[in-house]
């Protein structure tokens, strides 16, 4: 029955393979056509007129389209593409600009978020006016002042392995613009099952990374495809080390690379020709290498980009191998579980009750002259943009690898790699650890208990439940929020 089950999903996935290529046959054909003044049986508005293009499309695209790789050629093929971007935000909004600039047919955008004032710096498609507004509708909004000509599509909604499948079906190639390895899984898998094309990016910090997928995209079992995510990343990262770019920051002009990236190569997908074909200006076979790599953007390093070149679709593949196990039926009834896939760095049981105090009872331990020592766990970055008078800062990577090395010598105090605020055994002043949003403190009292700096439950260590998020939001409203 199981063997049943794989081949009926290795021949939807043929099919959908199949039909993806039959649209990319019948755009090329109507493209075709159009260079030689014959009409379109799919295109009325060819039929009417001499010229494929409107005047002002000529001189909108005019640029682009005398660029020997583009043509008119490749501009037919954008206006009758559709692409969908999997996220609104600092990676989609630049893609989104770019592509309906460079004159996609039908454009979708995939986002359940509203826009934040903390949105603004990196997300170049929202206004400070669209505050509170669903992102995918602020972008469309500018958008559409953009380019006229494009067909815009909002999905208001977060993607899920229910709906996916529904959003993916109608759109000739995805971007995945999100931020989280669970839908990266997601938006991948789908991407598969269904026979789509996937431009991959992220960024962090100074960093980014690029990556196109599924291309080309063959039925699961066929080695020619183009790898998947599952197939670069066959386990994903411990949820421990999963940053974002609240908690690890971003420069606005990384991500905005990425995203522009992320155009170009859907471009490049779209108006590339087959093997079988020559380019189009110069009458000569296209002999790039089209193998799939990992592109690698550092902001600070020198030269900042750098390539690695991937390997083809693995063997073993869950989901692109002949032995694939996740098909469009798990995936959609939920046996296929992302998030548990991924695992879950949740944070909030970590501590008893015991071991927390609210911002309002740590108050007025706060302002009273009680000796206690005050922890700030945050990087020096952001203990250096705003902290609690007396408070000192030791970082969470520090106090997760702290070690107590105590000498054999009882008279010697204990060698330690933590400040001696914390560590001296001579103290029994609390300690109360602190940091943005309250997760991180919570670890740091765990780690401290786990070297036995609580004495045996002599001196308390406890975290300041919320942190300096809770902290503005019911004590001091003129914190500064970052």
């Amino acid at each position: 029955m199981e063997n049943i089950e794989l081949k009926c999903a290795s021949l939807r996935a043929q099919i959908a393979a199949t039909e993806f290529q039959l649209s990319a046959l019948k755009q090329e054909l109507e493209a075709t056509e159009a260079l030689r003044g014959a009409p379109s049986q799919s295109s009325t508005e060819c039929s009417e007129r001499k010229w494929p293009l409107s005047a002002e499309e000529y001189k909108r695209y005019g640029r682009q389209m005398i660029v020997s790789e583009i043509g008119l050629h490749g501009q037919l093929k954008l206006r009758s593409a559709s692409v969908l971007l999997v996220g609104a935000g600092g990676l989609g909004c630049p893609a989104a600009l770019y592509l309906a600039g460079a004159g996609v047919g039908t454009l979708g955008m995939v986002d359940g978020d509203t826009v934040e004032s903390s949105n603004l710096h990196r997300q170049v498609l929202h206004r400070t006016k669209n505050v509170g507004k669903y992102k995918v509708d602020s972008a469309i909004e500018y958008l559409e002042e953009l380019n006229p000509h494009t067909k815009y599509i909002a999905h208001r909604e977060h993607l899920s392995p229910q709906n996916a499948p529904l959003v993916f079906r109608d759109y000739d190639i995805v971007l995945d613009c999100t931020d989280n390895p669970a839908t990266r899984y997601l938006i991948s898998d789908t991407a598969v099952l269904l026979g789509k094309p996937l431009v991959s990016a992220s960024a962090l910090r100074t960093d980014g990374q690029l990556m196109v997928l599924n291309n080309p995209p063959k039925p699961p079992g066929d080695p020619s495809g183009g790898p998947c995510y599952r197939c670069v990343f066959p386990r994903p990262p411990p949820a421990d080390s999963v940053v974002s770019c609240a908690d690890g920051g971003i420069i606005g002009p990384v991500v905005g690379t990425m995203g522009v990236l992320q155009a170009l190569e859907t471009i490049k997908v779209l108006t590339k020709t087959t093997n079988q074909d020559t380019h189009p200006a110069l009458n000569q076979p296209l002999t790039a290498d089209a193998r799939p790599a990992l592109h690698i953007f550092s902001a600070f390093s020198t030269p900042p980009f750098r390539t690695i070149r991937l390997r083809g679709r693995r063997t073993d593949c869950a989901v692109c191998s002949s032995q694939a196990t996740v098909t469009l039926t798990t995936l959609q009834s939920g046996l296929t579980d992302y998030v548990q896939f991924c695992g879950s760095m949740s944070t909030s049981q970590v501590l008893t009750s015991e071991e927390r105090v609210s911002v309002r009872d740590f108050q007025p331990i706060y302002t009273s002259k009680k000796p206690y020592t005050l922890v700030d766990v945050r990087d020096p970055v952001q203990f250096g943009i705003c902290s609690l008078e007396s408070s000192i800062n030791i970082p969470i990577t520090k106090i997760l690898h702290g070690k107590i090395a105590k000498d054999v010598n009882a008279t010697e105090q204990p060698q330690s790699s933590l400040p001696s605020e914390i560590t001296s055994p001579d103290s029994t002043d609390p300690i109360y650890f602190i940091c943005r949003l309250g997760n991180d403190s919570q670890l740091a009292v765990r780690r401290l208990k786990e070297l036995g700096l609580d004495q045996d439950g002599q001196r308390y260590i406890g975290d300041i439940r919320g942190g300096f998020r809770a902290w503005k939001s019911e004590i001091d409203p003129e914190w500064p929020e970052y």
